[in-house]
């Protein structure tokens, strides 16, 4: 299996941000079996990274790898919605 790569562009970590990201390293570590990487990218810190990948609004959400590139924005407190929406359900 390829390993996956995500990024969440935010402006800042608010509590519903981190509670999001909680369950969506809970499912992906489930899902994935652990095999992903997951950045965390503040616009405001690192502009020319949001600019880099196109990003207009946060919360971002992009699945870089495996291809193709897959995008959520807005809210991803929905992780089983964010999983179909990005086609990260583990391959058999």
């Amino acid at each position: 299996m390829s390993k996956y790569l995500l990024k969440l562009y935010v402006t800042n970590m608010t509590p519903k941000i981190e509670a999001s990201v909680g369950k969506l390293r809970e499912v992906c570590d489930r899902e994935l079996d652990g095999e992903y990487d997951f950045t965390i990218i503040n616009i405001l810190e690192n502009p020319q990274l949001a600019e880099g990948d196109r990003v207009l609004a946060t919360p971002t959400l992009i699945k870089e790898l495996p291809a193709p590139v897959k995008r959520i924005i807005g809210d991803i407190s929905n992780t089983e919605k964010v999983l179909i929406g990005l086609d990260l359900q583990k391959s058999n």
